[in-house]
């Protein structure tokens, strides 16, 4: 679980409540049902509209849902990983890794050193690494744009909500004590669809980037370290390699490992 999204998620909605608290009015003035109604039921109904999959549409909950996780793609044990098959491949050939592979839980790891050991070519296995790379970012993609479009159309149905409100404001003109009220539905249904849209749609898209990003990352470094095997590079030369694909922290860890080493 991620405590940082959920502290800053967190944070956000109690800054609010506080300013409400603050500045007279109270946290009951901003709750309205009919506001909450259209602008995130009838935003949800456009995503399936546009959405070529009910299942992306109507699982955009689930998909932000995504967002609270802790992601961890071990880049810095898959850099230890790669240096000891390197040393092992170096010593005794790449047939020597058979049974290595075998107890790796990374899929992407295991095909990349089996199609090594198999003697395929190596663009071959460039050219197949990265389309498995290109597929998963695709899959990626597809929650990125339902995301998208729910932060594009969320301040909408927070508009659509405020002409609703102004149009029963005027209609009832005649009687003044219906002006305040319908023009406080108006204002809030904007202040629904702005506070869904830049509080949850947004940053939830730009954390599922990120997560996106770090994968993709992980697996490139893969890609160079299966491929520098089946070249029979030096270990040390490998590491180097792998250095540039790791974090501040994971680079020093691996450094201080080759230098014990």
């Amino acid at each position: 679980m991620n405590i940082l999204a959920i502290i800053g998620l967190i944070g956000s909605f109690a800054a609010m409540i506080i300013s409400m608290i603050w500045g007279g009015v109270g946290v009951l003035a901003f709750l309205d049902l009919p506001s909450f109604f259209i602008v995130v039921v009838c935003s949800v109904c456009v995503l399936i509209f546009a959405g070529p999959k009910f299942s992306d549409s109507i699982g955009i909950f689930k998909i932000i849902g995504m967002s609270f996780k802790n992601p961890d793609f071990g880049e810095q044990n898959i850099a230890r990983k790669l240096i000891a098959f390197s040393e092992k491949a170096r010593r005794e050939g790449l047939l020597s890794l058979e049974e290595e592979i075998q107890d790796l839980d990374d899929d992407f790891l295991r095909t990349g050193l089996r199609l090594s050991i198999d003697g395929t070519d190596r663009d071959i296995i460039m050219n197949l690494m990265e389309i498995e790379i290109n597929k998963m970012q695709d899959r990626h993609a597809r929650y990125h744009r339902v995301l998208d479009l729910w932060g594009t159309v969320l301040p909408a149905t927070g508009m659509w909500g405020t002409i609703i409100g102004l149009v029963g404001m005027m209609r009832n003109l005649n009687d003044p004590s219906t002006v305040g009220p319908n023009m406080a539905i108006a204002l809030i249904t904007t202040f629904y669809g702005s506070v869904f849209a830049n509080a949850v749609a947004v940053p939830v898209a730009r954390k599922l980037r990120t997560f996106d990003m770090e994968e993709t990352n992980a697996r490139e470094m893969i890609i160079e370290g299966v491929l520098s095997i089946q070249a029979g590079d030096n270990p040390r030369i490998l590491s180097q390699k792998l250095l540039a694909y790791l974090s501040t922290e994971d680079r020093k860890a691996l450094e201080h490992d080759m230098k014990d080493a």
